[in-house]
């Protein structure tokens, strides 16, 4: 039974979003790999049905009777897919009655607008957002990317801790208030900035055909990780290169991840005289592949030496989810195949 309140739902949800980062060990897995809370494969470690199909008015749905089983629509971006998965995930762990969700789970998740009546879709919600977006996630990336409680004033900051979340901007910006990060004004300054001119910003005079991929902000604080995301997605890499010392980034290196170099250039490191350091900033798109490992070394053209620096990550640009199996069980029979 659901909660008889607001807040008890809210803590409700969010309590038993915990317990199952707990009964699954997630937290260790993903500080392991870095990256946001695998949705999807959680509903496949627990052995939940799931359908990934068009669904006309609805985001998704749990059903109980005859047996649990989640509905989640192919027609939204990854970020949105993800959330109502969570949501879905949430009905099911709180063994609640069935649920035909619609968009008003994305307008009525905790602190993004008036209380709602039905404390089961608030129980849902709060889970969500504690399953995707706990503190202490967002602790790691901050801790791991370098960024403090004041990063989170800025809307590119918050946009870069989106992508890695795995969740969108708008509801990053309400779980950083959820959290006690930023006040709720602050929120809503951050939203009068669209993701869309972040993306204009970050790609400077490169012009992809739209806009409807994310930009991901790449450095070596990334090294060992893993980036999930959608086929349109872009990196941005911006490296320091030693490059007064011969050292520069192998950019042919990208091509065989399956990447196209649509934009490469030097700028100067404030402070830093002739012969000094400087940042290689590189736009890449992927062509072919969109899943694998990229690899970037540093290095003297003319040495075999050891690399100076190498930047490692391992990418899955293959969102959004489509119908069929969900991306998580197709990765999990590639390895064990």
């Amino acid at each position: 039974m659901a909660a008889g309140d607001y807040a008890g739902a809210v803590r409700a949800g969010t309590m038993a979003a915990a317990r199952l980062h707990q009964a699954l060990d997630l937290r260790l897995m993903v500080e392991a790999q870095g990256g946001s809370v695998d949705v999807f494969g959680a509903i496949h470690t627990l052995d939940l049905p799931l359908l990934l199909r068009p669904l006309q008015g609805l985001l998704g749905a749990y059903l109980s009777d005859p047996a649990p089983g989640v509905l989640v629509t192919t027609q939204r971006p990854m970020a949105i897919q993800r959330f109502t998965a969570a949501h879905e995930l949430g009905h099911y762990t709180m063994k609640h009655l069935p649920s035909l969700d619609d968009e008003s789970i994305l307008r009525r998740m905790p602190m993004a607008g008036a209380p709602a009546e039905d404390f089961q879709e608030v129980e849902a919600d709060a889970f969500a957002v504690g399953f995707m977006m706990p503190r202490w996630l967002i602790q790691w990336h901050a801790a791991r990317q370098g960024w403090t409680v004041d990063d989170f004033r800025r809307p590119n900051r918050v946009y870069q801790l989106a992508l890695r979340l795995g969740a969108s901007y708008e509801a990053t910006c309400w779980t950083l208030v959820r959290h006690r990060m930023i006040a709720a004004a602050l929120a809503r300054e951050l939203q009068q900035t669209q993701p869309r001119e972040l993306k204009v910003a970050l790609l400077q005079d490169y012009r992809p055909q739209d806009y409807r991929g994310d930009v991901w902000l790449l450095t070596e604080r990334d090294a060992g990780t893993r980036i999930d995301g959608s086929r349109n997605d872009v990196f941005v890499l911006r490296l320091k290169e030693h490059s007064g010392g011969g050292y520069i980034w192998n950019i042919e290196q990208l091509a065989a991840s399956g990447f196209a170099v649509v934009r490469d250039a030097t700028e100067a490191i404030d402070g830093d005289g002739i012969g000094g350091p400087v940042i290689r900033r590189v736009t890449a798109a992927p062509e072919e592949g969109r899943r694998g490992s990229l690899q970037l070394d540093e290095r003297r053209p003319w040495e075999p030496d050891p690399p100076l620096s190498r930047l490692q990550l391992d990418f899955d640009l293959t969102g959004p989810e489509e119908e069929g199996l969900s991306r998580a069980e197709r990765r999990r029979l590639l390895e064990a195949a």
